[in-house]
């Protein structure tokens, strides 16, 4: 009874052949920023530098928040994808990362295979990925669930008007204003 039993794990799944729909579901499970980061990036292809002016950041800076992004992706497609140590390895994993995108023979070290194989594939089916998120948007748009948060948002800004207007049309009138006194000059004021 006290054998020792190693863990069942399910195997990593690899990252050259996840789906479309896959990489879908988790650029839609992400964070908004760093989903919409890969997809500027990745799904739409611009360049580094347009994106970094995009979000207002250097290209350095936007170079670690797509390693960021790059790192949750992965784990959100199952990938054993671990965070920089500290901020040297950050940013010299950021610009390996940039550079493994650019170039297919870049080197980089094996902690980083498991965020640079699923942003290469991001980038390869990214005309799929782009036309699965807008049939997602769309999808979401026409729910029932949508439609109703549509309604009970308009109900509220209808009882926030109502309110308003019951409140300044119930507000106690003003009193009159008093004359002011005349201002008595003498010859030398004049």
């Amino acid at each position: 009874m006290g054998e020792d039993v190693a863990p069942v794990t399910s195997p990593a799944p690899d990252a050259s052949r996840l789906s479309p729909p896959a990489l879908t579901a988790a650029l839609r499970a992400m964070e908004p920023r760093p989903s919409a980061m890969l997809l500027h990036r990745l799904v739409e292809g611009r360049p580094l530098e347009a994106c970094a002016a995009f979000y207002g950041v250097s290209v350095e800076a936007f170079s670690v928040l797509l390693l960021r992004a790059g790192v949750a992706l992965a784990r959100e497609v199952g990938l054993p994808a671990r965070e920089p140590a500290g901020e040297d390895e950050e940013s010299a994993w950021a610009r390996m990362l940039s550079e493994a995108l650019a170039r297919e023979d870049a080197r980089f070290p094996a902690a980083l295979v498991p965020v640079v194989e699923p942003c290469r594939r991001l980038r390869e089916v990214g005309a799929e990925v782009a036309a699965g998120m807008e049939a997602a948007a769309r999808e979401d748009a026409a729910s029932p669930h949508r439609r109703r948060e549509d309604w009970l948002r308009r109900l509220a800004v209808a009882a926030l008007l109502a309110l308003t207007a019951y409140l300044y049309l119930s507000r106690p009138e003003e009193p009159p204003r008093r004359p002011r006194p005349p201002v008595h000059t003498t010859p030398d004021q004049r």
